[in-house]
């Protein structure tokens, strides 16, 4: 890896577009390099994965919409839909798809300087790949792109410092990774990795207060973009240049200011591309940081006991977790009992306090409006609170894998004035947690989210395609989807019409 020093620069400043950081991206993404074994595995894992939690949240309703949206959008040779029968035109299969994926909170991560969803490139690159009749060797290969170039960013560049909100990384990353699945040359790529970042810019505040359906939205918008965006760029179209590093650009204007500066470690010339290895999926519905909290709750339960002991718990964890999901949020809508699923999933005082009642996850019953407004869980949930310590901050960004932590010390005071304490820091489910998830167990997620909703023959039929990815045909990447019997989608809300019919 090399690292790539990224400034803004003034107009008048000689900047050749050879050291623009979007033109160092595409030159990723052009490499040829075959992709290693290791993370052909894990693409075929999260791929999996993707499913597991699209097919959880196929009836609810924002899924059901964007889903709409895209069967408004048919077209030959086009790509598939989860659930649907038929083609359908790539950016809106992309769109309907990411949304799918992104519903529940529920797949993959990765968290160092900023914090991603790197399986969010999946939907783009797949819905691009069976449009454009690629086989399932070049979609390994987009996919190890799209994860490589999410990662490097996420390590480098800090969005949320600034409010900035996580999909800018996916735009330019999906754009990449579109770009090696084609074989784009790099001066392609690098136009539309750029467009990708100047459409998919915008504020943290989806991820703030009263939050909405659009916190699903918002990666699948990202990623439908990034398939325009490379659609543009190979008709001759350019992007705003240098879009990172230019004097009125991202860096200047919404990051670190014009004296700020970022390293961007980037693979060299024939380094195969390994950032998938580094990402980690969640065992439950919950914004990453939860899950090792959740942990936590489930293995303190014993220990305390009659929960009505408690006189109040203090969370010592991150920065992050405390300012995004925690009290230092100043957000009252984490402690609402009438709160979206989509707050609640992002108040991890009210996820401590189901884990505990409950000893249990479960992505829909845990977040069911009668469960939130219990009123023993509403008296427990405004005991606790977050604090952030400087220890936990340091590891969450360390690079040592071995010492990197997203998890909390747990103070839970006793009425009794008796002081119990424990602590995690990773998930049972992390690489280096209790239980480290493997192809057993991502097959088990799909198992349990599919059933009820995918017919038992048509899980075997994918999960048959998926473990062959590498080795599709174009014929057969429209495959890699599942279809659904008529009656479960119409489990889904009906919504009033909009404008695409």
């Amino acid at each position: 890896m090399k690292n790539h020093l990224v400034r803004p620069r003034r107009s008048a400043e000689s900047f050749p577009r050879e050291d623009h950081l979007a033109w160092r991206i595409a030159e990723v993404a052009a490499d040829t390099v075959e992709v290693p074994a290791e993370t052909e595995e894990m693409i075929v894992n999260r791929i999996i994965d993707n499913a597991a939690v699209a097919a959880a949240s196929l009836t609810r309703r924002p899924v059901a919409n964007a889903r709409a949206q895209a069967l408004a959008h048919p077209y030959e040779p086009g790509a598939t839909v989860f659930g649907a029968e038929g083609r359908y035109s790539p950016e809106w299969a992309a769109w309907a798809n990411g949304v799918a994926v992104r519903e529940l909170d529920f797949h993959d991560t990765f968290l160092a300087a900023e914090y991603s969803h790197p399986g969010d490139n999946i939907p783009p690159i797949l819905a691009v790949a069976q449009h454009a009749g690629r086989s399932g060797r070049d979609l390994i290969r987009g996919l190890a792109t799209g994860y490589e170039i999410q990662v490097d960013l996420v390590r480098a560049i800090c969005l949320h410092e600034h409010k900035i909100d996580h999909v800018a990384h996916l735009g330019p990353s999906a754009a990449a990774g579109i770009g090696t699945l084609l074989g784009l040359d790099t001066g392609i790529i690098s136009q539309a990795v750029g467009q990708a970042l100047h459409t998919t810019t915008a504020t943290r505040q989806s991820r703030k207060g009263e939050i909405s359906s659009w916190k699903a939205y918002a990666p699948a918008f990202a990623g439908k973009m990034a398939v325009e965006a490379v659609d543009r760029a190979m008709r001759g179209e350019g992007a705003p240049s240098p879009i990172w590093e230019g004097e009125d650009g991202v860096i200047a204007r919404l990051l670190g200011g014009p004296d700020a500066e970022y390293a961007v470690p980037l693979p060299g010339p024939g380094e195969p591309k390994r950032g998938i290895l580094d990402t980690y999926t969640k065992e439950h519905s919950a914004e990453y940081q939860s899950q090792a909290p959740i942990d936590l709750a489930r293995r303190l339960r014993e220990r305390i006991g009659d929960l009505d002991r408690i006189a109040s718990i203090v969370l010592h964890t991150s920065h992050h977790t405390h300012h995004v999901i925690g009290t230092g949020s100043g957000d009252p809508q984490k402690f609402d009992p009438a709160a979206s699923r989509e707050t609640l999933d992002h108040s991890v005082m009210y996820i401590f306090a189901v884990a505990l009642q409950d000893g249990v996850w479960h992505h829909e019953r845990s977040y069911a409006p009668e469960r939130a407004r219990r009123p023993d869980t509403v008296e427990l949930w405004n005991k606790i609170s977050t604090a952030e310590d400087p220890e936990w901050t340091r590891r969450y960004h360390s690079t040592d894998p071995d010492e990197k932590a997203f998890g909390a010390r747990a103070e839970v005071t006793l009425k009794s004035g008796a002081v119990i304490v424990d602590e995690l820091a990773v998930a049972d489910a992390h690489p280096l947690g209790a239980r480290p998830f493997a192809r057993e167990q991502y097959i088990a997620k799909f198992r349990t989210l599919a059933e009820g909703v995918i017919d038992a023959a048509e899980q075997d039929r994918f999960l048959e395609v998926v473990r062959r990815a590498g080795e599709l045909s174009a014929g057969e990447l429209p495959e890699l989807t599942f279809t659904v019997a008529p009656d479960v989608l119409a489990r889904a809300p009906r919504s009033p019409q909009g404008l695409f019919r």
